[in-house]
């Protein structure tokens, strides 16, 4: 299912920041798509989970976790802040250059992204999202299908994503970028029990 469009206007980071608080839009190629309504308990669970396991990973470290709603601006080049066309909102994301962070998030590519996949935006994060996450140079991109149980790993080889490896959710998933840095499947899974 294609996220809702805003308009079939042309949108910059200009426009984004005079859109209002309470809805919430992503912004990829100048097309502005109406983030879905809150993600459901589930999905904020499974989310938190991953964030918990990761921040605690690099507590006293230089890389910090963040997680959604986080603006993560993607230029093309040396583009102005105001000329962006591609601001994102990933579920979790880590970044370990401080430099390019701001009171209002991130200016360039984090060092790993995941995306907790829900049925309402699972076509767009696997194909729309990813893509400006390929082209913006982000190294490491985690879609993890909860339901399913399925953790897909696209990582830049060159210019692009090579060719994914899919996993299931069980034992422990080490993230390329950050050596020492694994999340424990078992552990998360049983945490969500109730």
């Amino acid at each position: 299912m294609a996220l809702q469009q805003l308009d079939d206007q042309y949108h910059t980071y200009a426009d984004y920041l005079t859109w209002p608080d309470d809805v919430r839009y992503e912004l990829i190629d100048g097309v502005a798509y109406l983030m879905s309504p809150a993600p459901t308990r589930s999905h904020q669970r499974f989310a938190g989970q991953i964030f918990r396991q990761v921040a605690n990973a690099l507590d006293g470290k230089p890389c910090e976790a963040y997680i959604a709603p986080f603006d993560v601006l993607l230029p093309k080049g040396t583009q102005a802040d105001e000329q962006v066309d591609t601001v994102v909102q990933p579920d979790l994301l880590v970044v370990c250059d401080r430099s390019k962070l701001d009171e209002r998030g991130l200016h360039g590519a984090p060092d790993w992204v995941v995306e907790v996949l829900s049925p309402s935006t699972a076509g767009h994060d696997q194909t729309v999202k990813l893509a400006a996450y390929e082209r913006a140079g982000v190294p490491e991109v985690w879609l993890v299908h909860p339901t399913d149980k399925v953790l897909t790993i696209y990582r830049l080889q060159g210019d692009g994503y090579g060719r994914p490896q899919v996993c299931e959710l069980e034992g422990q998933s080490q993230i390329a970028q950050l050596p020492g840095v694994a999340i424990d499947w078992d552990h998360l899974l049983a945490q969500l029990v109730e």
